[in-house]
């Protein structure tokens, strides 16, 4: 059963639109690299599409009615955009769902030291990474700091051309004798990508003077002390945009494509809906998948279901847990993230026939999980058989996969946690190569049918 390559499909009307989607998207990948600021940037986005804030719905007590859009955010990291629909809320809703954070380096919290006169970051990484591929590397600062006096000073540093960058030294092959005997996952520690910050000393200062020549930056551009690092949150990640890969430019190479692919194509398919739609349709972009959906920007926490029941009380002027209950029971999703996209060059850790490949379209995955299925959510089939009807109707190209051999590895995604409240849910994303490497690549074409996969789940999946 190999599926047809999307690209085959495309007059020069979709070849425009599909590189259109792919300008929108590297623009969003530039602007947001970290969980913050995707969300600021969906926001943006969303407010611009006549989206208002239900917070402020919620201070009112204005009612919320069909056709009306708002969206919330959770601490600055989730978001959840709602388009109210025809049908109440208790016949449940069409959900998209993804996640904004990727893999990445976190500077720690008491983190300046100085030696070999070097200032250098202490470090924590973050999510599953091969550690040797962020060595050697430019890198670039994002964050935000809270001051004790309630100022916040958001922090850029690596991404203007004028700028300068930072990074994580590698030791030279002449002398790499002993580490290259080393496994793979053992020659560069966790402890070990300390990014250098600094190499020129304060003058006047005798005690770690390149370490005071950092502190004096930071104090004279963000007026910042070395305390204030503890209530700080500073990612290190991947200098530069995102860019065409390919000599042919069917590709996208970037940073973060898992899993902000499926989160741009999530809210490019919600700014396309009509004006009511039958069904109330959701966007959920969601923190902390990548380290298990924990804290309270994870899909673990309740801000979901809080944000549906204040719906409930703004549309039916009620309470009730029995149907907040009713309504995230009785809804259907797609939990949007990434699959492993065929790799020729590693192809014998993939199963062929079931492995997704870029090029033919969206990816949807019965199930995920590790080796015996273990933390995975097995979608039921009559709800595939529903979702295939709608895919075949709208002439989407689309794969089935599984994220490769049974007893190579696997991996999980917020599908199993959402499927808690007894709702329809499967995993449907888009095909990556280089999964979790600083620069990951996607197929255009594979964005595009992403997109329009979403936006016919949201206006045509009915209650079974």
């Amino acid at each position: 059963m190999d599926r047809r390559n999307a690209w085959n499909q495309y007059d020069d009307a979709a070849l425009l639109k599909v590189e259109e989607a792919a300008a929108g998207y590297k623009k969003y990948l530039d602007a947001g690299k970290t969980e913050r600021e995707c969300a600021a940037e969906a926001v943006r986005m969303a407010e611009a599409a006549g989206y208002k804030s239900l917070a402020e719905a919620i201070q009112s007590g204005a009612a919320v009615k069909p056709g009306d859009k708002l969206y919330q955010v959770q601490m600055g990291k989730a978001v959840m955009l709602f388009h109210m629909g025809k049908a109440k809320l208790t016949e449940g809703m069409n959900i998209v769902g993804a996640h904004i954070d990727s893999p990445r380096i976190d500077v720690k919290q008491n983190p300046f030291y100085e030696d070999g006169d070097f200032a250098y970051a202490d470090t924590h990484y973050y999510g599953g990474i091969k550690k040797y591929q962020w060595v050697a590397r430019a890198l670039a600062l994002h964050g935000t700091v809270a001051k004790k006096d309630g100022t916040v000073v958001n922090i850029v540093i690596g991404e203007d051309e004028s700028d300068p960058v930072v990074g994580v030294t590698d030791l030279l092959i002449h002398l790499a004798q002993e580490q290259m005997g080393k496994k793979a996952s053992e020659f560069i520690t966790g402890e070990g990508l300390d990014i250098t910050l600094a190499g020129r000393p304060l003058k006047g200062e005798e005690k770690e003077p390149v370490k005071a020549a950092l502190l004096k930056i930071l104090k004279d551009k963000y007026d910042l002390e070395e305390e204030d690092m503890l209530s700080a949150e500073i990612e290190a990640v991947p200098a530069g945009k995102a860019r065409d890969f390919g000599l042919d430019r069917s590709m996208i190479l970037g940073y973060g494509h898992d899993d902000r692919v499926c989160a741009y194509a999530e809210i490019a398919a919600m700014l396309q809906l009509p004006a009511i739609p039958e069904y109330t349709c959701c966007c959920l972009l969601a923190d902390k998948e990548e380290i298990g959906s924990v804290g309270a920007t994870g899909m673990r926490a309740m801000y979901f279901e809080n944000a549906v029941a204040e719906l409930l009380a703004l549309t039916t002027g009620k309470e009730s847990d029995l149907s907040l209950r009713r309504a995230l029971a009785n809804s259907r999703m797609l939990s949007c993230d990434v699959s492993a996209g065929f790799d020729p060059l590693y192809a014998s850790a993939f199963e062929k026939k079931n492995s997704a490949f870029l090029g033919r379209g969206v990816c949807y995955n019965k199930f995920t999980g590790s080796r015996g299925k273990s933390g995975s959510n097995d979608a039921n089939a009559e709800y595939l058989g529903r979702l295939r009807k709608i895919m075949d109707d709208h002439d989407i190209s689309w794969q089935t996969a599984e994220l490769g051999k049974v007893d190579v590895g696997g991996g999980g995604t917020i599908a199993y946690i959402c499927a808690l409240y007894g709702m329809e849910v499967i995993d449907s994303g888009v095909a990556v190569l280089s999964m979790h490497a600083p620069e990951e690549v996607i197929s255009k074409a594979d964005l595009y049918e992403a997109i329009r996969a979403y936006a016919a789940f949201l206006t045509d999946m009915k209650q079974a």
